[in-house]
């Protein structure tokens, strides 16, 4: 079949989601496929091109000038399946959006979301075949709040090179930005979690993907670390003054920790800014926990007897999880994203959600989740129970200067 063009009768109604989004529809059945179609118009889309398999819709992608928005793709289909249609995607670093549809068993429809994640691809989530308006309707959703993240407003490979990067450092041009983490059960807002952001004189605000890396290949990861746990802490100190009762979460090196010396510099760095370390939270991810050596596990207790907080983020991504949560004197348990943001579609990372929040309950550890969404996310963390939250759907990484109104707001 030749790839073929739809224009639908479009809609000024500007709350239909499909409403100026350009659609590709990959699927090899031509009754679903229609389908599928109409689906789409019927919230508003306008432009919708199709294709019956990997082939032909790599033959669209080269034709079409413009971009396309979102990409929806079956998986089981003769000549190229969607699988391998979507590692040329991820290969060629298309931009767009990726929904997947499929008749195949849920738990293989969860290893498609992990691999289109590891191919590069921004995945909206997975539809079981036969579709519903609504399910679209909800991924599409997801689609704006996806476009609309900071974090997509750079893209590619990092381009900086290590001179570039300590340069800014040295012009202290990296700052912190903070996401609000809300108590569920009363919506109260405990903290924020500060994340760099690099304000590059010509580059506007640059994300961490593009610098992270470079600084840690080159072991000049610790002169970051300094700068966003002084400002965190400068900062936290401005809002309580402000009479505002909030912690801040700041990530620290495994590389650091292995010091012996490091527990009283973090604690002077804190104290220094007229912060007290009961009210600072030190985040370390599971995969560093892993390489601890007694170094790191001295300069731990160490901190958690000056007062300070420790999380284990990303929790649910690395090794022996169970083995670092006995070994290591965590106060906080924050789940991954990716349990998080499929918890409401996939069994499988529903289950980890579950478990690892009940987990938290027995140890008597806060719960954390990252990558709260969504409302659906939202409603799923306080039903499992969950003690706090933070994401897109509370609000977007902030400066410093706008989060006491954000959260006056929000109060």
């Amino acid at each position: 079949m030749q790839p073929s063009t739809r224009n639908g009768p479009g809609s000024q109604n500007a709350a239909l989601p499909g409403k100026d989004l350009r659609f590709l529809v990959v699927e090899d059945h031509d009754f679903q496929r229609r389908m599928m179609v109409e689906m789409l118009e019927s919230l508003g889309v306008r432009s919708i091109h199709e294709a019956s398999d990997g082939f032909s819709a790599l033959e669209v992608l080269r034709e079409i000038d413009q971009a396309f928005d979102v990409i929806v793709t079956d998986i089981d289909m003769p000549g190229m399946d969607g699988m391998a249609f979507i590692r040329r995607l991820g290969e060629a670093k298309v931009r767009a959006s990726l929904i997947i549809t499929s008749g195949l068993d849920k738990s293989l429809l969860g290893t498609m979301e992990t691999m289109s994640a590891a191919y590069g691809m921004r995945l909206l989530g997975t539809i079981e075949k036969p579709p519903t308006p609504q399910r679209f309707a909800e991924l599409i959703s997801m689609h704006w709040q996806v476009r609309s993240k900071p974090e997509e407003t750079k893209q590619g490979s990092p381009t900086f090179t290590l001179q570039q990067v300590l340069k800014g450092l040295e012009a202290e041009q990296f700052e912190p930005y903070y996401q609000p983490k809300i108590e569920l059960k009363t919506r109260r807002v405990t903290g924020a979690e500060a994340l760099a952001r690099w304000r590059h004189p010509h580059g506007g605000v640059v994300l961490p993907y593009a610098f992270i890396s470079v600084l840690e290949e080159a072991g000049q990861i610790a002169e970051l670390t300094w700068l966003m746990l002084a400002k965190s802490a400068r900062d936290c100190r401005n809002w309580r003054d402000a009479g505002l009762d909030l912690n801040v979460s700041v990530n620290i090196s495994v590389k650091l920790l292995e010091d012996p010396a490091i527990a009283d510099a973090i604690t002077w760095q804190v104290t220094h800014q007229g912060l007290e370390p009961k009210h600072v939270i030190l985040e370390i991810t599971e995969s560093a926990a892993m390489s601890s050596v007694g170094h790191v596990l001295e300069n731990l207790v160490r901190l958690r007897m000056k007062g300070f907080g420790l999380s284990i983020d990303d929790y649910g991504t690395g090794y022996s999880s169970l083995q670092q949560l006995t070994r290591i004197p965590f106060t906080e348990l924050k789940v991954d994203h990716s349990f998080v943001m499929h918890a409401a579609h996939q069994e499988s990372s529903r289950m980890i959600l579950e478990s690892s929040l009940e987990m938290a309950r027995k140890l008597g550890i806060t719960s954390v989740a990252e990558g709260a969404e969504t409302a659906e996310d939202w409603n799923l963390l306080r039903e499992c129970g969950c003690d706090l939250a933070q994401g897109f759907f509370v609000a977007r990484p902030m400066k410093s200067a706008d989060f006491p109104d954000w959260v006056q707001t929000w109060a």
